[in-house]
């Protein structure tokens, strides 16, 4: 079953896709990092940790500073995540500031994208598009089954490569094939051409992220970090939803107006229910590990009815219910639609931002047990903490982050006038309910 792509959004249920594979990967907490390799590789998404910058030119500390209370943040998340049919490395940085007092203020969580130019795969990747238009030429017909928007996690996906950048590590051996493996295709181009060298290529040389970068001896190394975990990469599967009986003849109607959504809505809020967040806890329960939802120029998961989720999914101009009888309509429910113009342009280029990702409240949990987990608290600074918590403490001092979800849009051209390219994106958040 194709994966599921959905576009529009409504407070019906009935919208919401089950018993299916969606387009979504869902990043998934995976054991403590212990390899210092895997630590200063690009190419190894992870939690916490010291960034593994793409640009040979190291970031300024700055990138990391919290807009509100001007320290570095801790990183919260790196996912390796390179366009299809790009020669460009590509990896994705969010910090995000943890001190109570910075909490729903502009600027305490921040998105960067590092681009680095990858010489040999763009010279493997020009071969590669001549031989797909010489096949094109010869062929009568034309194979438009594959989708050029999939997922970029895809072009990882070389043999013992898959999403995320994680190898064999955590997924295990996995052997080329299949109709949609990206690996098998590289395979049959190798096999189809005449040129040697080409099949001595290695896998290594293709990502040539993978190569250890140190940032010893600079600001980095000092700046607060969360312990490092692993990023595992799952596809968002929703099982059937029961089917709850109704009679057909009882229905909720206003009056006045006849509008039956109208009163439904009402009736929702006098009960306190916000059906988007309602919505929301629905889809995140089928796989309550989630601490990031992946799915590249799609349609982000709104946390809750603020003024994010107006902007995003905008209330549709609705005609007038006629008050005379013979000018009666059927009024629909309220579908709102997703729309992702309202999104400022990228500030170089000038091209469209798309949604990439947004973080999940496991986030926040993941990152306390590890925190705690790897802290080991002496009975004087636990009386401290405790003395502190009496006076009342600091806003600033006190640690504890309060979002629901952080949506994050990047320059869909993926903009890069130089071979390496460090850019912040932009971010949305709803905070916590």
């Amino acid at each position: 079953m194709a994966p599921h792509a959905q576009h529009d959004w409504s407070d019906s249920d009935d919208d919401t896709p089950s018993g299916e594979q969606t387009s979504v990967l869902l990043g998934i907490p995976d054991g403590s990092v212990d390899d210092p390799s895997d630590i200063s590789d690009a190419a190894v998404s992870r939690i916490g940790g010291h960034p593994a910058f793409l640009p040979s030119r190291e970031p300024p500390i700055t990138s990391s500073y919290c807009k509100a209370c001007e320290n570095p943040m801790e990183l919260l998340i790196q996912i390796w995540c390179p366009f299809e049919e790009s020669p460009m490395d590509r990896a994705l940085y969010i910090w995000g500031c943890p001190r109570v007092g910075c909490q729903k203020k502009q600027g305490c969580i921040r998105a960067w994208r590092g681009l680095r130019y990858n010489e040999k795969y763009a010279a493997k990747l020009k071969k590669k598009l001549e031989r797909k238009q010489l096949k094109s030429n010869a062929s009568t017909q034309l194979d438009t089954s594959k989708d050029v928007k999939s997922n970029p996690f895809a072009a990882a996906a070389l043999k013992n490569v898959p999403a995320f950048g994680l190898g064999t590590q955590i997924f295990g051996k996995e052997e080329i094939g299949g109709p949609n493996d990206p690996a098998a295709d590289l395979q049959e181009e190798q096999v189809d051409t005449d040129d040697g060298n080409e099949s001595d290529t290695s896998e290594e040389s293709l990502l040539t992220a993978m190569t250890r970068a140190s940032i010893d001896d600079t600001p980095w190394k000092s700046a607060p970090i969360y312990p490092p975990i692993y990023l595992s990469t799952v596809s968002e599967y929703l099982a059937p939803q029961p089917k709850i009986k109704s009679h057909s003849n009882v229905q909720v109607v206003d009056p006045s107006t006849g509008d039956s959504s109208w009163m439904a809505e009402k009736y929702e809020n006098s009960l306190d229910v916000d059906p988007v967040f309602a919505r929301f806890t629905q889809r995140v329960a089928a796989e309550g590990g989630q601490c990031i939802r992946y799915e590249l120029s799609g349609v982000p998961l709104p946390f809750a009815s603020d003024e994010v989720y107006d902007m995003l999914f905008p209330m549709p101009r609705r005609e007038l219910v006629p008050v005379t009888k013979q000018d009666a309509k059927i009024v629909q429910p309220i579908k709102r639609t997703y729309d992702p113009s309202v999104v400022p342009r990228c500030e170089v280029c000038k091209s469209k931002r798309m949604f990439e990702c947004q973080l999940m409240p496991n986030l926040i949990n993941t990152i306390k047990r590890g925190e705690k987990a790897a802290r080991k608290v002496t009975e004087e600074e636990r009386r401290k903490e405790v003395a502190e918590a009496l006076k009342g403490g600091k806003p600033l001092d006190k640690r504890g982050m309060e979002w629901g979800t952080c949506l994050v849009f990047s320059c869909s051209k993926d903009c890069h006038e130089e071979k390496e390219v460090w850019r912040e994106e932009v971010v949305y958040i709803q905070w916590d309910v």
